[in-house]
């Protein structure tokens, strides 16, 4: 396996910073991990130790069938979700209607009741979470030339880009608007707005599987339901929108899932882009679909992927090898030009500065997939570190 210097590498990555008019981001779980929260298995494991006898008994048996049907184990809360919500879809919600063992009034109960639990857990995590490296990310963003909108997709319930933005006092939006009850505006975000519009200049962030703070709320004269956003978080008095089903997808009227779906899509296809991933493991196919394509549709787009394991280049080197837009980064191997390669470290190549800001010299491999790591090399890159500080410090 040929090797590629990891100096050089990371020095046309500056390159691409400082010559990128256009710069957007994409976070998983891994990013919230790296603030204490639990990745999807952690929070599975979780989910299930809360439920009560009856509805861990559902669980535990939808999981089994879910193994039997993908053949592996590690099935995740969020494969448990979209199971249950198409078996309450097939039975209508009705007791005297069952699938795989489970009736549709069951069903609905253990949808509520894994999503409270998830709510409890990551709200719980959440208020312990010290979010200054995130409020310095946020900083560096807003900072960052302004001839383009700036937008974040996450796949991530929890409210920390929320937080880190209010307390450094960024505007951002996200497709709701009103005071009372904010409600999702799909015509708010189908357009790309203009330098002259006032929210230009604001954040654009996209939650494509949810939120802690968004509920159904029934209209009790119509019967029909709508999602409403929240403000600070509490209790839920409603069903939670976390993880989207077949069921949101196909509501008559476009709700906050496809629509932002379908803004990934355009945001990828309109131009000169650098998008870049961190804490994304490529598990949700509807998003890798959208990507890919935009990646094939689009020669001026450009992703950088940053990986917390090698684990995860072997599992997408089957289908990322043929993209020569896309590089794939893990702490001992790079997916470039449509090869895997291994890192070496040279130093009688390149500048050597600042080094230990993306290389581990004492186990020789790459750190910037620790998103903490990511935004501590972006600060010190862009020469602004001093200026960051005095934001979040409040000067």
């Amino acid at each position: 396996m040929e090797a590629i210097n990891i100096i050089q590498e990371i020095e046309e990555f500056k390159k691409l910073l400082s010559y990128s008019k256009n710069i957007g981001f994409f976070f998983g779980a891994g990013t919230s991990c790296a603030f204490g929260l639990p990745n999807v298995i952690s929070l599975t494991n979780e989910v299930e130790a809360m439920l009560e006898s009856e509805m861990k008994a559902y669980f535990q048996k939808l999981k089994i069938s879910l193994e039997g049907l993908h053949g592996r184990k590690n099935i995740s809360v969020e494969e448990i979700l979209n199971y249950i919500r198409q078996i309450r879809d097939i039975t209508g919600e009705l007791k005297d209607r069952e699938y795989d063992g489970i009736n549709g009034g069951n069903a609905r109960k253990l949808d509520e009741a894994i999503c409270k639990n998830i709510f409890e857990i990551i709200k719980k995590k959440e208020e312990k979470a010290d979010i200054s490296e995130l409020r310095k990310f946020i900083a560096w963003l807003d900072l960052w030339n302004r001839n383009y909108v700036k937008e974040i997709f996450t796949t991530n319930y929890d409210m920390l880009i929320e937080r880190a933005m209010e307390k450094n006092n960024v505007p951002y939006f996200d497709g709701f608007v009103g005071a009372y009850e904010p409600f999702f505006w799909p015509e708010s975000i189908e357009a790309f707005v203009g330098h002259s519009d006032l929210t230009y200049n604001w954040v654009r962030v996209w939650k494509l599987h949810g939120s802690l703070n968004w509920e159904f709320r029934k209209d009790s004269s119509t019967k029909s339901s709508k999602i409403i956003r929240i403000g600070k978080i509490g209790s839920p008095e409603n069903e939670l929108v976390i993880y989207p089903s077949k069921e949101k997808y196909n509501l008559s009227r476009k709700q906050p899932f496809i629509a932002y779906f379908d803004r990934l899509k355009n945001y990828l296809l309109q131009g000169e882009l650098l998008f870049i991933f961190s804490g994304y493991s490529f598990s949700d196919q509807h998003i890798n679909e959208i990507i890919f394509n935009g990646l094939r549709q689009n020669p001026r787009l450009y992703s950088i992927v940053f990986c917390f394991s090698d684990d995860q280049i072997e599992a997408m080197k089957e289908y990322c090898t043929s993209y020569l837009n896309l590089c794939v980064m893990s702490p001992k191997l790079i997916i470039l030009n449509g090869k895997v390669h291994e890192w070496k470290y040279d130093e009688s190549v390149g500048n050597t500065d600042q080094s230990d800001t993306y290389w581990d010299k004492s186990s020789e491999k790459l750190i910037l997939g620790d998103f903490k790591k990511l935004v501590n090399f972006l600060l010190i890159s862009s020469g602004r570190i001093n200026r960051i500080g005095e934001v979040i410090n409040g000067k």
